[in-house]
């Protein structure tokens, strides 16, 4: 079949079939969850790690540029070098986490366009300009990182996303000699709800938003 036919026929299948999801799904995703400092000992398996990746992939990024790197530290030998690399108030998150994901995004993503965009060479903005290479694997990357994020809660597992960390010294220890940096971290697994606080204020929509 031709591949056009059957991405114009895949989606039109899907929307026939559904069109939303459920209200459950959108509490469970966005309006209930809760981002989780806590941790149980229930693991997280090479299984649900694999399933997580192959949902964020689907993700959209500019061109399918898909410059997210993930570095999933799970055993004792992982954390040790990751964690002289973090703020104290992350220490015990991280050692009581299951995984601790380390996502980061590949400035040199761009070499891989042909294979990823092959409809045409998507190559020469970024190969003479390491500027706006950075910039779109930055923004592209924290994308993934979102969809990580979502991907995470709609398998059922918990998140805890964390900044309070030495990017240098993450890099230096995890990215030497290659061409990925650090975005952020984020502790996965089965959130202990006993660890949670009060749901924070949110902005309503008239103060941050403009409809023209």
């Amino acid at each position: 079949m031709d591949p056009i036919k059957e991405a114009i026929d895949t989606v039109e299948n899907l929307r026939k079939r559904i069109t939303s999801i459920s209200e459950d799904a959108m509490d469970l995703l966005f309006r209930e969850a809760r981002t989780h400092n806590a941790w149980t000992d229930k693991p997280v398996t090479d299984a649900q790690l694999h399933e997580l990746y192959k949902l964020v992939i689907n993700g959209s990024t500019s061109g399918n540029c898909l410059p997210a790197r993930f570095v999933y530290c799970r055993s004792q030998e992982a954390k040790s070098r990751l964690i002289p690399c973090v703020n104290p108030g992350n220490v015990a998150k991280i050692e009581a986490a299951p995984v601790c994901a380390i996502i980061g995004y590949d400035t040199m993503f761009w070499e891989h366009l042909p294979q990823l965009f092959p409809h045409r060479d998507m190559t020469a903005q970024y190969r003479d300009n390491a500027e706006h290479a950075e910039t779109a694997a930055f923004r592209n990357g924290t994308l993934q990182g979102a969809y990580f994020m979502l991907g995470a809660r709609s398998m059922g597992l918990d998140f805890g996303a964390m900044s309070g960390f030495n990017n240098k010294a993450v890099d230096e220890e995890f990215f030497s000699e290659t061409s990925i940096k650090s975005n952020f971290l984020c502790n996965i697994g089965y959130g202990d709800a006993s660890g949670l606080f009060q749901k924070l204020p949110r902005f309503d929509f008239d103060e941050v938003c403009e409809i023209i």
